[in-house]
């Protein structure tokens, strides 16, 4: 019997107070995506924008807002939007695939809705169902010509709440969560305990004859595809893995315990089987107390058993981090190109060149293995050393906050010298 695919999937996890160690929202998410898709990352600043503006999508262009909130962004580079990301409101995002037996025939981005115009959690909820309302969801989610699409769960995260959000074409259900922990990987999760939902929900499952309108009405079941791929179900056992791990530190999570959730392989949470892999992660503290910075940790790599997590502060003056900017090709670039995909461009960035020349060095020498483990922790340990200062008082803030990922992407980078 055939091994079933892999899930082109992604892991995202919550812990609130009590959950976390401290007055914390540590927030956490592995991207799995084909093996050699890499990830950027970007900063975008606060912009304000002409009345009538349009935003070029992925595959559409929609209207742009007046104004959009300061992101750092985790993405494929060849699609609008991204993996996952935040912004200087203190809102964090991220998405994973589902699938249900709605025709996923929208119009636009199958992975990267990116809340630029949220100042919550649940502005953000109705940032994306306000998008889907008007535009749909749909079209190809990765580099290749065949066509392949799907639905999308969001957890959505502020300092003081999160909510999941579970989609099937236009129709929404979402789920406030505020204490505990909390995870999604790639199966609808939310069953009768709803917070929000379309007012077209319930009605719509009535006329498909998935729901009689009597008795309690549970989610998960109405909308589950009836014949679900291979891949969701292994999905499922990955986020019954993802929730034993989480539930073994409530109480205590705080930035580690979630780096070492994401990078962990024998649950499948880091991923990397066949032709899939971690290409991207991102761990997250929001402080309950609005007078600290929020801190968010990027790979800019693929493995996070293998990378670093680099941390990225929103100040007045960012450093913009060219070295983790992927190669753009403009309207030459293959997404851009009428048929769409039907060839391949470099869009790996320096970063991603030198961590992947790197690993194929490891993989042949054990005492370069050890050399470059060793530093990879020096440096990230100095690094949660040094935010853990920061959110406890113990230094001041200081300008300098807004070269932290620079200077550490520069330090990476001369590792690998």
């Amino acid at each position: 019997m055939a091994e079933p695919e892999p899930p082109l999937s992604c892991d995202c996890f919550v812990s609130l107070p009590p959950g976390s160690q401290g007055d914390h929202v540590i927030f956490g998410k592995n991207s799995d995506c084909p093996r050699d898709e890499v990830q950027e990352v970007l900063y975008y600043p606060a912009t304000s924008h002409p009345s009538g503006t349009m935003l070029e999508c992925t595959y559409i262009q929609i209207p742009q807002a007046e104004h959009t909130h300061a992101v750092v962004l985790s993405r494929p580079p060849w699609l609008w939007g991204a993996e996952m990301g935040a912004n200087d409101k203190g809102v964090c995002w991220s998405c994973c695939t589902t699938d249900s037996d709605i025709a996923a025939a929208g119009l636009t981005y199958s992975r990267g809705f990116c809340s630029m115009r949220a100042d919550s959690a649940w502005g953000a909820v109705s940032v994306i169902t306000g998008l889907l309302e008007q535009h749909g969801q749909g079209g190809p989610c990765r580099e290749d010509p065949a066509p392949f699409s799907y639905h999308n769960s969001f957890l959505l995260v502020d300092r003081n709440e999160a909510w999941v959000l579970e989609t099937a074409g236009k129709l929404w259900v979402a789920q406030k969560v505020t204490e505990g922990v909390k995870n999604i990987s790639n199966a609808l999760t939310i069953g009768t305990d709803i917070s929000a939902e379309h007012t077209e929900l319930r009605s719509v499952a009535q006329a498909q004859g998935w729901w009689s309108g009597e008795g309690e009405f549970c989610f998960n079941e109405v909308f589950k595809s009836e014949n679900p791929p291979a891949r969701m179900e292994l999905a499922k056992k990955r986020h019954s893995g993802g929730t034993q791990l989480l539930q073994q530190h409530d109480g205590s999570v705080m930035a580690e315990v979630m780096m070492s959730i994401l990078r962990d392989k024998p649950s499948g949470i880091c991923m990397d089987s066949g032709g899939f892999r971690t290409t991207g992660s991102m761990v997250s503290i929001l402080p309950r107390d609005p007078s600290l910075p929020c801190i968010h940790f990027l790979t800019a790599t693929p493995d996070p058993s293998r990378s670093v997590f680099k941390p990225f502060i929103f100040s007045e003056s960012v450093t913009p981090v060219s070295r983790v900017i992927s190669p753009q090709y403009g309207p030459d670039d293959p997404v851009r190109k009428q048929p769409r995909f039907q060839s391949l461009v470099d869009r790996r960035h320096d970063l991603y060149k030198a961590h992947e020349g790197a690993l194929q060095t490891m993989e042949t020498n054990p005492v370069r293995v050890g050399g470059v483990r060793i530093k990879y922790g020096m440096l990230e340990g100095q690094c949660l050393t040094d935010i853990s200062a920061l959110l406890s008082g113990e230094t001041p803030a200081e300008e300098e906050l807004g070269d932290l990922f620079f200077d550490c992407v520069d330090t990476e980078l001369k590792f690998y010298q």
